[in-house]
């Protein structure tokens, strides 16, 4: 149990440490980061809304072509 004991201890000591380093070096501040972070969503949410109305009109075309041949039975 010790050693689990210890693992988790440095485990959480290295992700302060890691974070307090990160913090210290990151190239912009927290609100240019979240700016950027959030621009991006928005432009994969553009692409995805984008991509999703392509495929669903060619999903039409092709419900649309279905419904004009003859049924074979």
């Amino acid at each position: 149990m010790g050693r689990t004991v210890n693992f988790i201890a440095g485990f959480v000591v290295g992700g302060f440490v890691g974070g307090g380093i990160a913090l210290l070096v990151a190239p912009r501040s927290g609100r240019q980061t979240q700016a950027e972070i959030r621009h991006r969503i928005d432009l994969i949410l553009e692409e995805g809304k984008r991509a999703a109305a392509e495929r669903r009109a060619e999903m039409e075309a092709q419900f649309a072509e279905a419904r004009r041949m003859p049924r074979e039975y």
